[in-house]
C-alpha cells in the first residue's frame, strides 16, 4: 500500500513528501532542527541557461549553486574534459559555491568559449548541471560593396536587399534615410522578416538616394549601416524614344516587370506553395508579400481549422502572421490571399510542428525507509520521440556498478528493497535533434523516528458553520501514520464531518459548538510514536439584529440610528460608525452609544449613508442606512408600496435533513403582508441560482425547511403584499448538510438498440442537489429477459447512457440504473423492459394472391412472416405495384411504381386507383424499425374492362345553313374494347330553351359524320361519348350556329328602314346637327381669318383645342390632310367620324347623301359636297363656307 510523508516547518512553510511501497517524494526540509544529523544528497538549486551569450566587455559569470548535507563540493568540465579552475588565474570559484567568475580583461573572450558542466557531490551522491554553452556575442562589419543607381519604371515592383552580416545573436534590421529618420512603411512598402525592403509597386515619389539598411546588434549595442541605395523611378510615357533607348541597355533599368494595372502575384515566398517548420512552444512567423497594381491587400486563412485567435497577431500590414506558444494543433496548411480590384492570388504554406523534448512527468526526489520500494519516472514527449538515458551520480547507468535492487525500464527506474547507505543521485537525459532535458533526482534512504513539527497546545478559534483546520505536521521515515482523537478518547475517522488530509491536517467541514474541545494527533511508525495536543473553540457569529433604517428627518430635528448586535460572549466586540465609508465628523452633535447613533439638530450637510460596523477578533457584521434632510412639509397622503425585505435571518434547530429559519419582517408600507416566500441557493452545485423552497403565511416569522444532503445552503426571504414582492432579504449564513447515499435513482430509463448487435441504455441524470454526496456514479444493470442468467453490471460517471455490445438481434432485456456515490447506493431500482437493436427482415411474405374486384380496385392477400425472421418490431407491409401495359398494347409501357404501406400485422390490403383493362405487377416487403426486407416474387394480375374515357376531341366544321360536319378522336383511355359512339344534339333558342333531342349511334371505327336537315341561323348543342361493353364513358359537349338565309337578311333590312321610331330618331339627329352648323357659320364670319398654322405652333398639343369656356365658340381646327377630329370624337380607320354616344355617322344626315344598308343590316352613307383641296391651299379662306364645307372641316 502507498503511504505518504509530510514535513511542515515551524515558520509555517509546508513541505509534502510522498513515500510508500511504490513512492515518490519531494526534498528534505532545511529547518535546522530537522536537518540536525539528517543526511541529504546534493541538489542543484541554480544554474546558468543552456545557451549563454556573453558580452566581451564584461566578466563571464557562470552560475552553479547546490545544497545538501554535508554541503557539496564543486568541479567543472569544459568541452568534456576536466577544467582545472585553480590553474587559471583569471578564473575564480566563489566560496561554498560552484559559480565561476572569469576575468577577461586583457584577454580574448574567445579563449573561454566552450561547453561547461558543473558537478556537485557529497558522500551521498553526485548531481550535475546542464551543458552550458558559452559563446561570445559578435557584430561583424558589413562587406564593402559599390551600389549603382537602380532605375525602374513607375508601377513595377521592386526589392531592395539588405543582406546583413551574420551576428550572434542575429541583428535587428531597420531602414532609415541620411537624417536617421525611419522610412515610412505601409501596405505598398514594407520590410520583410529577412530585412529586405519590398515595393508592391513603385511611385515617382519613391525616387531618392538614401535608402539605408541598418543592423543593430543587441549585446554589443552597436549599429552598422549598409551603403546607401539610390532608386530612380521613371515615367516612361513622358520620355522620348531617344532617352528610352539610352536607358534600355542599362542593367539596373527594370523594364521586364509589367508597369500597368495588374493582378497580384507573390514576391515572397515565390510559387504557389512552400513549407515551414516550427518548434512547439516557440513562435511561428508566416510571411506573404505580394506585388500588383493597385496595391494588393493580404488576408490569412487556415484550411484545416480555425486560426488560434488568443495566440495570434498580424504584423507588417497583415503581411506577417505571428503565432505564439506554438502547439501541435497549429500544424496544417495556411492560405494567404493577395487581392486587388483586378483579381487575387493564393499561396499555401504547409506548416510542420516539431518539438524539442518536454516534460510529461519529471523525476522527483525520493526519501525511502530501509526495505521500501520506490519508482523514479522520467516521462517526456517530443517530435521526433526523445531518447532517454539514465545516469547514477553522473555516470551512465550501464557503466555504473551493478545493483540487483535496481531495474531500468525505458523511462522508469524501479528500486526494490533499498538498504541503508544506498543513497544516490539519478540523472535522466531526454534528447532529440532539437534539444535535450536533464533532471537530477536523489534517492535518500533514511530511518527516522516520528517528529511532530506543529507547536503543542495551539488554540484554534472559528465561527460556527465555518470550516476548521487543525494542523499536525510531522516528519519520519517510514512515513508516520497520523491518528486523531477528540477529548483523548474518541477516535476520529476520515469521514464527514471530518477530513484527514495527506499532510495530517484535520478539517471539520462545518464547525458546530459540539465540535469544541481538545484534539490529540499521534504520529507513529515502526521506530516510535509522538503525539501533540491542540484545542478548538467554536464561537457564535456576530449578527446585527436591529439594523439602522432609512430616515427622512426635517432640518433641525433629531435623527437616531439603532444598531443592536448579538455576539459570542467570549469575544470582545468593537462598534464603529462610519459616514459615507469614512469617519464620523468631529462634532458634538454626534453621540455614539452602545447600540445607537444620535445626530442632534441635523443639517443638509449631515445627509449621507451611515454604517455601523461590529468587529470581533474572528468576524464582523455591518449594516447601513441613508439619512435625508428635508424642510418641514405637510403630512403626506398614505402611500401603498411593496414591503421592505425581511431582516436578521437566523438558523436554529439544525439537523441532518432540516433546519429552522427565523426572520424579522420589514416595513409593510401601509399594506399588510400576505405571505413570505423562502428561497434557497446551493453554493456547491448551482451558485448564483435561487430556487423557491416554501411559502409561509404573512403572520409567521418562522419556517421549518426540509433539506437535501451534501448541499451548501443559503436562504433568503421575500415578503408579499397586495402591491407586490419586496426585494430579497440579505442571504442567511451558509448551512452545509452532510453527504449521504442517494435518495432517488435516475428517471426516464430506456433500453433501445441502435445497431443490430447492441443495446443503448439511457437515463436522465440526477441533478447536483439529488446526488446527496460526492463521487456520483450510475450502476447500469442488464440481463436478457426470460433467460436464466445473472445481471451484468457496469458503473459509469458523468454519463447519461451506456452501450452494451455483442447482443443478439432484437431480444427483450431487463435494464435498471441505480445511483451510487461515495456514501452508498440509492434505493433498489425497478427493472424496465427494452430491446436490443433491430436488423432488416430476412424474408418476404409468401402465398401472395390478388383478387380483382373491378377495373379500378383489387385486393391483395399474403401469409404473414414468422416473428423470428422479422428481426425487429414489425411496423407493417409495403406493397409496390405498377402498370406494365394496357391489354390493348402488345409492348410493355411500364408506368411509375406506386407504393402502399399497411401498418401492423396485416395479411391483406386494397389497391385503389387501378386502370381497367391493364396488366399489373406487384411485390410485397416486410418493414420493421430498421428498414425493409427483400421483396416477394413479382406477381402479375389483370384488371377487367371498364367504361372508356371521354373522346379526345369533338370538332365542328363546314357550317352551312342546314348542315355541318362533326369530327372526333377516340378516347385516350379505352379501358376496354370500344363498341361505338353515341351522339345527341338539340337546338337552343334565343332564350336558351332547349329543343327536342336527336340521338345517333356510330360504330367504333368511324371518326366523322355530316349532319343535314338543320334549321338555318340556329344554335345547336352536341353531346358525344364513347362506349365499351361496360357502358358509356364521360360526355363531351360542343355548340355551333347554322348560317342565316340571305332573303331573311334583306327582309330584316326593309323592315328596319320603314319603322316609324327609326325615322323619327334620324330626323331629330339631323335637326340638331343643322343648328350646330349654323352657329359655326355665324361665328366664323365674325372672326375673320384664322392663322391656324401659327396658333398650332403655339400649342404643345398638336390636336385641335377644346371649346372655349368664355364665349362658347369652338377652338382652332386643322384642315390638313389628316382631317383630325374634334376633341371628344373618334376617327375610325375608314375616315368617317362618329360621335361618342352613337355609332351613327354624322354625314348620314348631310344633304345629297345616298344612304344604304350593308349586308349585315347596318346603316351607311357617303358625305356629300366634300371639298377637294390642292396641296398648296392653306387653311385660311375669305369665303364664307357652306354648311357642307363646314361639316367637312370637322372631318
Amino acid at each position: 500500500m502507498d503511504r505518504k510523508r509530510k514535513w511542515v516547518l515551524s515558520s509555517g512553510a509546508l513541505l509534502v513528501i510522498f513515500l510508500g511501497r511504490m513512492t515518490t517524494g519531494l526534498e528534505v526540509p532545511l529547518d535546522p532542527k530537522v536537518l540536525e544529523g539528517l543526511p541529504q544528497p546534493p541538489t542543484i538549486t541554480h544554474q546558468s541557461s543552456k545557451d549563454f551569450i556573453i558580452d566581451p566587455r564584461e566578466n563571464i559569470l557562470i552560475y552553479c549553486e547546490a545544497k545538501g548535507k554535508p554541503h557539496p563540493s564543486f568541479s567543472w568540465t569544459r568541452n568534456g574534459t576536466h577544467f582545472d579552475v585553480e590553474k587559471d588565474s583569471k578564473v575564480l570559484m566563489k566560496p561554498s559555491s560552484g559559480t565561476l567568475v572569469i576575468d577577461i580583461s586583457g584577454e580574448k573572450a574567445e579563449a573561454y568559449e566552450g561547453i561547461y558542466q558543473c558537478t556537485a557531490r557529497n558522500e551521498h551522491g553526485t548531481a550535475v548541471s546542464n551543458n552550458i554553452v558559452i559563446r561570445q556575442s559578435r557584430s561583424p562589419l558589413w562587406s564593402k560593396e559599390r551600389k549603382e543607381a537602380i532605375m525602374v519604371q513607375v508601377g513595377v515592383s521592386l526589392v531592395l536587399q539588405c543582406g546583413p552580416p551574420a551576428g550572434l545573436p542575429p541583428p535587428i534590421i531597420f531602414w532609415m534615410d541620411n537624417n536617421f529618420q525611419r522610412l515610412p512603411q505601409n501596405t505598398r512598402v514594407s520590410q520583410a522578416l529577412n530585412g529586405d525592403l519590398y515595393f508592391s509597386n513603385v511611385l515617382l515619389d519613391d525616387t531618392r538616394n538614401d535608402y539605408i539598411c541598418y543592423a543593430r546588434f543587441p549585446h554589443t549595442q552597436t549599429i552598422q549601416q549598409k551603403q546607401p541605395i539610390t532608386v530612380k523611378v521613371l515615367d516612361m510615357d513622358a520620355i522620348n524614344e531617344t532617352v528610352a533607348d539610352l536607358y534600355n541597355y542599362t542593367n539596373n533599368l527594370f523594364l521586364d516587370s509589367p508597369s500597368g494595372e495588374r493582378r497580384p502575384s507573390f514576391m515572397a515566398p515565390p510559387g504557389r506553395s512552400s513549407t515551414q517548420m516550427a518548434l512547439r512552444g516557440g513562435v511561428l512567423e508566416l510571411e506573404c508579400i505580394a506585388e500588383g497594381l493597385p496595391t494588393p491587400e493580404v488576408s490569412w486563412y487556415k484550411e484545416s481549422g480555425e486560426l488560434p485567435s488568443s495566440r495570434m497577431s498580424f504584423h507588417n500590414f497583415q503581411k506577417t502572421l505571428k503565432i505564439a506558444d506554438v502547439m501541435e494543433a497549429d500544424a496544417g496548411d495556411y492560405r494567404c490571399t493577395a487581392k486587388n480590384s483586378l483579381g487575387s492570388a493564393h499561396h499555401i504554406i504547409k506548416v510542420n510542428v516539431k518539438a524539442a523534448p518536454f516534460w510529461i512527468s519529471a523525476p522527483r526526489n525520493l526519501i525511502l525507509a530501509p526495505k521500501e520500494t520506490g519508482i523514479l519516472t522520467c516521462r517526456v514527449s517530443g517530435d521526433p520521440k526523445p531518447q532517454i538515458a539514465w545516469s547514477v551520480n553522473g555516470v551512465p547507468i550501464e557503466d555504473s556498478p551493478k545493483d540487483m535492487s535496481r531495474k531500468v525500464e525505458e523511462d522508469t527506474v524501479i528500486l526494490s528493497d533499498v538498504q541503508t547507505g544506498s543513497s544516490a543521485v539519478y540523472q535522466c537525459n531526454a534528447s532529440n535533434e532539437f534539444g535535450y532535458l536533464l533532471a537530477n533526482a536523489f534517492v535518500n534512504v533514511l530511518a527516522e523516528a516520528p517528529r511532530v513539527l506543529t507547536p503543542p497546545n495551539n488554540v484554534y478559534q472559528v465561527i460556527t458553520n465555518n470550516p476548521a483546520f487543525l494542523d499536525c505536521a510531522s516528519f519520519g521515515s517510514p512515513i508516520p501514520t497520523i491518528t486523531w482523537f477528540k477529548d483523548s478518547q474518541t477516535s476520529i475517522l476520515n469521514r464527514d464531518p471530518y477530513v484527514i488530509h495527506n499532510n495530517g491536517t484535520l478539517e471539520i467541514n462545518v464547525a458546530q459548538s459540539l465540535n469544541s474541545g481538545k484534539y490529540t494527533c499521534i504520529a507513529s511508525n515502526n521506530l516510535g510514536t509522538r503525539e501533540n495536543h491542540v484545542y478548538l473553540e467554536v464561537k457564535e457569529p456576530t449578527r446585527i439584529l436591529a439594523q439602522p433604517e432609512y430616515m427622512v428627518v426635517q432640518r433641525n430635528r433629531k435623527a437616531v440610528f439603532e444598531c443592536k448586535v448579538k455576539h459570542d460572549p467570549t469575544l470582545i466586540p468593537t462598534m464603529n460608525w462610519l459616514k459615507d465609508n469614512g469617519e464620523l465628523p468631529d462634532d458634538e452633535r454626534f453621540l455614539v452609544d452602545t447600540d445607537s447613533l444620535t445626530i442632534n439638530d441635523v443639517t443638509e450637510e449631515d445627509e449621507g449613508t451611515y454604517t455601523c460596523v461590529m468587529n470581533t477578533t474572528l468576524d464582523q457584521d455591518s449594516a447601513s442606512a441613508m439619512l435625508t434632510v428635508v424642510e418641514a412639509t405637510p403630512t403626506p397622503a398614505i402611500v401603498y408600496e411593496e414591503p421592505d425585505p425581511p431582516t436578521d435571518l437566523e438558523l436554529t434547530d439544525q439537523r441532518e435533513r432540516s433546519v429552522q429559519l427565523t426572520w424579522i419582517p420589514g416595513d409593510e408600507h401601509n399594506s399588510p403582508t400576505q405571505k413570505f416566500l423562502v428561497q434557497y441557493e446551493d453554493l456547491l452545485h448551482q451558485a448564483g441560482v435561487w430556487h423557491n423552497l416554501t411559502e409561509e403565511e404573512g403572520t409567521k416569522t418562522t419556517a421549518h425547511l426540509d433539506l437535501s444532503p451534501y448541499a451548501y445552503y443559503s436562504f433568503r426571504v421575500l415578503a408579499v403584499n397586495h402591491v407586490g414582492y419586496s426585494r430579497p432579504s440579505q442571504p442567511s449564513r451558509q448551512y452545509r448538510t452532510n453527504p449521504a447515499a442517494p435518495d432517488v435513482n435516475p428517471t426516464d430509463v430506456h433500453g433501445v438498440g441502435t445497431e443490430h448487435n447492441n443495446l443503448v441504455i439511457s437515463w436522465k441524470e440526477l441533478t447536483g442537489l439529488q446526488s446527496n454526496g460526492p463521487g456520483l456514479q450510475y450502476q447500469v444493470n442488464w440481463r436478457q429477459k426470460d433467460v436464466e442468467e445473472d445481471w451484468s453490471s457496469e458503473t459509469v460517471a458523468n454519463a447519461s447512457k451506456y452501450v452494451v455490445s455483442g447482443t443478439p438481434t432484437f431480444v427483450a432485456y431487463e435494464v435498471k440504473v441505480q445511483a451510487v456515490n461515495d456514501y452508498g447506493n440509492g434505493p433498489a431500482p425497478e427493472a424496465v423492459e427494452g430491446y436490443s437493436g433491430e436488423d432488416v427482415p430476412m424474408s418476404a411474405p409468401e402465398s401472395v394472391q390478388v383478387l380483382v374486384q373491378n377495373g379500378t380496385l383489387a385486393e391483395v392477400h399474403w401469409e404473414p412472416v414468422l416473428t423470428s425472421v422479422v428481426r425487429g418490431r414489425l411496423q407493417g407491409y409495403k406493397v409496390s405495384y405498377w402498370r406494365e401495359r394496357s391489354l390493348h398494347q402488345a409492348e410493355a409501357q411500364q408506368e411509375e411504381q406506386q407504393v402502399l404501406a399497411f401498418s401492423g400485422n396485416r395479411t391483406d390490403g386494397r389497391l385503389p386507383g387501378l386502370k381497367p383493362y391493364s396488366l399489373y405487377t406487384l411485390n410485397i416487403r416486410v418493414v420493421n424499425g430498421k428498414g425493409e426486407g427483400p421483396p416477394s416474387p413479382n406477381h402479375n394480375f389483370e384488371t377487367p374492362e371498364g367504361v372508356p374515357g371521354p373522346p379526345s376531341f369533338l370538332h365542328i366544321k363546314n357550317t352551312n345553313m342546314d348542315s355541318l360536319t362533326l369530327e372526333w378522336g377516340p378516347p385516350q383511355d379505352n379501358n376496354g374494347r370500344l363498341t361505338g359512339y353515341t351522339l345527341k344534339y338539340q337546338p337552343v333558342n334565343s332564350s336558351n330553351e332547349l329543343g327536342p333531342v336527336e340521338e345517333m349511334m356510330f360504330p367504333a371505327n368511324e371518326t366523322t359524320v355530316i349532319l343535314s336537315d338543320l334549321k338555318y341561323s340556329t344554335r345547336y348543342k352536341f353531346y358525344f361519348n364513347a362506349k365499351t361493353i361496360k357502358g358509356s364513358g364521360p360526355t363531351i359537349t360542343e355548340e355551333a350556329v347554322t348560317i342565316m338565309d340571305e332573303e331573311a337578311m334583306k327582309s330584316n333590312q326593309v323592315d328596319l328602314a320603314t319603322q316609324g321610331w327609326f325615322i323619327g330618331l334620324m330626323c331629330a339627329i339631323a335637326l340638331l346637327i343643322l343648328v350646330l352648323l349654323i352657329i359655326c357659320f355665324i361665328k366664323r364670319n365674325k372672326g375673320g381669318k384664322y392663322p391656324v398654322k401659327e396658333k398650332e405652333d403655339a400649342h404643345h398639343d398638336p390636336e385641335v383645342q377644346p371649346m372655349k369656356d368664355d364665349d362658347g365658340t369652338f377652338g382652332e381646327y386643322s384642315d390638313t390632310e389628316d382631317h383630325k377630329p374634334l376633341k371628344g370624337s373618334r376617327t375610325p380607320s375608314n375616315g368617317t367620324v362618329k360621335r361618342d354616344d352613337s355609332d351613327d355617322s354624322l354625314v348620314d344626315y348631310g344633304e345629297g347623301g345616298d344612304g344604304q344598308f350593308n349586308e349585315d343590316g347596318s346603316f351607311i352613307g357617303q358625305y356629300s359636297g366634300k371639298k377637294e383641296k390642292d396641296t398648296h391651299e392653306g387653311n385660311e379662306s375669305s369665303e364664307a363656307p357652306s354648311p357642307v364645307n363646314a361639316m367637312n372641316s370637322f372631318v
